[in-house]
């Protein structure tokens, strides 16, 4: 499978299989796609007619080109065919090691944004209005990945809510704890810490350059933006409380091991002028997240907006393409994409590990596939004392990977996706194997957008 597209004035074209990434010129471009349809003389007479009006596109020139297209097919390079699928589903079914856990240190927080899909941090758990973890609890879950981890060395630790910060002694202890497990068990553990920055501290700010691989920081770009979804307890915004904060923690970790994460919604479509505000701060590693929701909710994205959004992620684009040239460029997480070395076959096949691999862990000891299961019994796998009980939706999980779905087995991006998110689908369709097609389209265009930073680079 190929698929083929125009961005920015590059002609663009993806071999799926293999991966491989050509920029070609328009006549390359037609006969490429008419290559598999039509017959050498049908080829040659469509072409011939479409450039009529250019001497130098010649019959001579088009089988040349024919004769291009037909070493790559034989190289691997285009029109490659995938058998990954065997491979997806032996991996996955064959994993039964854990390697990274979402710690939910507190369920509570100090903001109130609307649109959190933890329901501000308690999520949805109507008998309890707020939950912090305990040392004993997160020790248990510590012992629990080591003991489920096998002979994997590398295990990772986000420290989540709520709002963490809320909890922070316990994180402090759980991290020296997992420091002694280390040189016992010959394991290493990186640790990333999500706030939203109402707590940051100079303790924090210095145990977490010390100790935290990496730290998310919640911003949604321009003040009025950010303030209208993400206020305090007491109805006010929190842009003012935060940015300086993060301004400074930024500066103490160099500018390294972090990224600013942001939400748009229907209320700012134009995200990407929240996108170069921050920029214009001084922060360069930035995120921006699409909005899932009810679709009745008031900032839920409409089918109106897609075209939109397209547009904005054009933009942004060509703008991170300009700032680069000028010495000012910031990093767009979804436009991080490495051609050369990037992502193993077997994670580009299987995903996240959501449920199998990689598990999130309530204040209280509760196992959930991951933070956004988190709160709905019908996915409560066990507890890090018993471990996981609900073996059957642990292997609704197993089944999860680019190869699920009969869109994704058509679906020119589904190794870059790697089936998409569980949580979304689940969500939007009520099955962790549906589709969430508002989602897809976006992704199939940041795709699209990052790979034609990485040709615009090549030229």
């Amino acid at each position: 499978m190929i698929h083929q597209y125009k961005n920015n004035g590059y002609n663009i074209v993806l071999d799926t299989a293999s991966g491989s990434i050509h920029a070609v010129d328009e006549v390359a471009y037609d006969i490429i796609s008419m290559y598999e349809s039509k017959t050498t003389e049908e080829i040659v007479t469509t072409i011939l007619d479409k450039y009529q009006d250019q001497p130098d596109v010649t019959k001579e020139e088009i089988l040349v080109c024919l004769e291009d297209i037909a070493y790559l097919k034989e190289n691997g390079k285009l029109f490659t065919e995938d058998d990954y699928e065997d491979l997806a589903n032996k991996y996955k079914f064959n994993s039964n090691v854990i390697k990274a856990m979402c710690l939910h240190v507190a369920h509570t927080c100090n903001l109130n944004c609307s649109y959190c899909f933890a329901a501000q941090g308690k999520y949805h758990e109507s008998n309890v209005s707020c939950a912090l973890m305990s040392f004993d609890v997160g020790k248990q879950a510590f012992d629990f990945l080591v003991a489920n981890s096998g002979t994997r060395v590398n295990l990772e630790v986000d420290f989540f809510g709520g709002e963490p910060l809320m909890d922070w002694k316990v994180v402090k202890e759980l991290v020296a704890y997992a420091r002694t497990l280390e040189p016992i068990h010959n394991k290493k553990f990186r640790f990333t810490l999500t706030t939203n920055g109402v707590l940051i501290d100079d303790d924090v700010i210095e145990f977490a350059n010390k100790e935290m691989h990496n730290v998310v920081l919640s911003l949604d770009g321009r003040k009025e933006v950010h303030d209208h979804l993400r206020k305090t307890i007491s109805g006010g915004g929190s842009y003012d409380l935060i940015v300086p904060k993060f301004k400074k923690f930024v500066e103490a970790r160099n500018g390294q091991g972090y990224y600013m994460r942001g939400t748009f919604t229907h209320n700012n479509v134009d995200f990407t002028k929240d996108i170069f505000h921050m920029a214009d701060l001084g922060f360069t590693e930035l995120s921006m997240e699409p909005v899932v929701c009810d679709p009745a909710d008031p900032y839920a994205l409409t089918e109106e907006d897609m075209p939109k959004l397209f547009e904005q992620y054009e933009i942004l684009a060509k703008e991170m393409i300009r700032r680069k040239k000028a010495g000012n460029g910031f990093t767009f997480y979804h436009y991080t994409i490495d051609l050369s070395n990037g992502p193993c076959v077997y994670k580009r096949i299987t995903g996240c590990g959501s449920g199998t691999e990689y598990m999130a862990v309530t204040p209280w000891g509760e196992l959930f596939p991951c933070h956004q299961f988190v709160g709905d019994n019908a996915y409560s796998l066990g507890n890090i004392w018993d471990g996981v009980k609900n073996t059957a939706a642990q292997e609704e999980f197993r089944s999860c990977n680019a190869y699920a779905r009969k869109e994704c087995k058509e679906c020119w991006a589904r190794l870059y996706c790697s089936g998409g998110c569980a949580a979304n689908a689940y969500h939007a369709t009520g099955n962790i194997n549906g589709i969430y097609e508002y989602g897809c389209e976006l992704f199939k265009k940041r795709i699209e957008c990052a790979i034609m930073m990485k040709v615009a680079d090549e030229t």
